[in-house]
This record gives structure tokens, C-alpha cells and sequence, in this order.
């Protein structure tokens, strides 16, 4: 059993993805985590550009300004050899092939973090069904049933992006930030109250939230190696100041410690 410890729930671009757990594959007897997700996981635009900022990550970041899942488990594996494989535009369909970049690096303990971009489609038309949704992360997690049958696997939930409009949507830089096509079916036309508009972003919110019931039902599918994060992702409360000042959408270093001590279960029984 995992002892619960919740403490409560892109120099420029070369140089923020310089700073990384994402090498090789660990080797003898080293052991690994792996993190599979989108640009959440990857802490695009943490750093100092809108990029990738892998130190930064909430999940395998080594950086001195996230305490990272990596950091808090090196304190207790010397040898941990972080994994970072989330890509920047991920959606459900591409986590199988992140779960076995995860096999392949032997890991032990996997974070997933995945759904964002499955919801922030041009339109609500185009957002991945639930039941498609399902079946590409049960067929992500079977990969990693399959391949690592003794790791530990943590599914975290989605973030409350709805809430990045609540608190952002009466600030005339985020506006500006948004009207770059960032997060369409949520952002789009923020200031509108149409009742169109209105019920657009309600959409959305529930599409979140069908993705985050779904992810826990997986988890729970998958048996008692893997563990859901009980919404605390979801939870976070963000504010501006915890998001990126470039694009007020990805998790600045101050967002990316709120997501790492809010899903932190505490160290597995390895």
C-alpha cells in the first residue's frame, strides 16, 4: 500500500530543456520513473520561452524550483533515473506510445497526466468522445500492465482549466494571450456572455469532467498498482501568478510545485 502524504491536494528554450530528467534508459541495477502526458508534463513555457522546461516538471523535473515526484523519491533512490516521455500536443491517442517508451526505460513508478488537449479543440464538435477516451488510455495502461507489470502507476486528474477563464477572462493581457487560438473551445470570444458562449464553456467544463471520472475508472480497471490522485490536480486552486505570463494557460514553476505537492502520494513500496 502507498502511505498517503498529500501536503494538501520555453539561455531560452535550449536551456530550459536542457535541464531535464529525460536520458537514457537506466542500466544494471538503476532505478526509473517515467512520465507519460502533454505540455503540462513537459512544463512548456516554465523557463524563459514558450518551450518545453522539463526541469520544471511537475513529475521528472530535477530542477532546484519544482519539488518534483523525482526530487521527493531521490531522496530516498540515489540512483533514480527520471524519464520525461509526455509530448507537447499529446492526446489520449498517442499514450500508448509513451507507455512504451516507459517499458522501455524500465520504470518502476509512471505518472500520467493527460486530457487537456483532448477538451481544447477548435470546437466542441471536435473533442475526443469519452468512450474514445476510455478505450486510448485503458489501451495506454495495458502497455504498462503488459510491460511493467510490478510498477506503480499514478493517474492524475485533469486541471480545472475552467477556471483559468474564471479568474483570467476580466484581464485584458490574458484576453490577448488567449485570442492566439490557445484552448479554443474554452477561450474563445472569454468576454462574451452570449448565452451561446455561456454554454459553450459549460460544455467544456463537463467534457473535463467526464474525462477525470473515466481516468479514475481506468485506474481502478487497471488493479491495485495503479493509484488516482482522489481530483487533487483538479483541485489546484491556480491563480495569474501560477501560470505563464506569456500565454496564461501552462503552469508557470509556482503552478508546476502546486501540481507536484498536490499528487504526491508518498514513496511506493518498492
Amino acid at each position: 500500500m502507498w502511505v498517503l502524504l498529500f501536503a494538501g491536494l520555453a539561455v531560452l528554450a535550449l536551456a530550459c530543456e536542457g535541464g531535464g530528467t529525460a536520458g537514457p534508459a537506466p542500466s544494471g541495477g538503476a532505478m526509473s520513473m517515467a512520465a507519460l502526458g502533454d505540455s503540462v508534463t513537459t512544463a512548456f513555457s516554465s523557463c524563459l520561452a514558450p518551450a518545453p522546461c522539463p526541469r520544471n516538471s511537475w513529475s521528472t523535473g530535477d530542477g532546484t524550483r519544482v519539488d518534483s515526484h523525482y526530487r521527493r523519491l531521490l531522496k530516498a533512490h540515489s540512483g533514480l533515473r527520471g524519464h520525461n516521455a509526455a509530448e507537447g500536443k499529446a492526446r489520449a491517442d498517442a499514450l500508448a506510445g509513451q507507455a512504451r517508451a516507459a517499458v522501455t526505460a524500465k520504470a518502476a513508478y509512471v505518472t500520467v497526466l493527460i486530457g487537456a488537449n483532448d477538451a481544447c479543440r477548435p470546437a466542441l464538435a471536435d473533442m475526443t468522445p469519452v468512450d474514445t477516451f476510455r478505450r486510448q488510455v485503458d489501451a495506454a495502461l495495458a502497455v504498462l500492465k503488459q510491460g511493467l507489470p510490478e510498477a506503480r502507476i499514478l493517474v492524475v486528474s485533469i486541471p480545472d482549466i475552467h477556471r483559468l477563464w474564471e479568474i483570467g477572462h476580466t484581464r485584458d493581457v490574458a484576453v490577448k494571450a488567449w485570442s492566439f487560438g490557445i484552448c479554443p473551445a474554452l477561450l474563445a470570444a472569454p468576454t462574451s456572455t452570449a448565452p451561446a458562449d455561456t454554454a459553450r464553456r459549460k460544455a467544456f467544463q463537463e467534457r473535463i469532467d467526464a474525462y477525470n471520472t473515466q481516468l479514475v475508472a481506468a485506474c481502478k480497471a487497471y488493479g491495485a498498482r495503479c493509484k488516482d490522485d482522489g481530483g487533487a490536480a483538479h483541485r489546484v486552486a491556480f491563480s495569474l501568478d501560477m501560470v505563464s505570463a506569456q500565454d496564461f494557460f501552462h503552469p508557470n514553476a509556482a503552478g508546476q510545485n502546486a501540481l507536484a505537492k498536490a499528487t504526491w502520494l508518498g514513496t511506493p513500496d518498492w
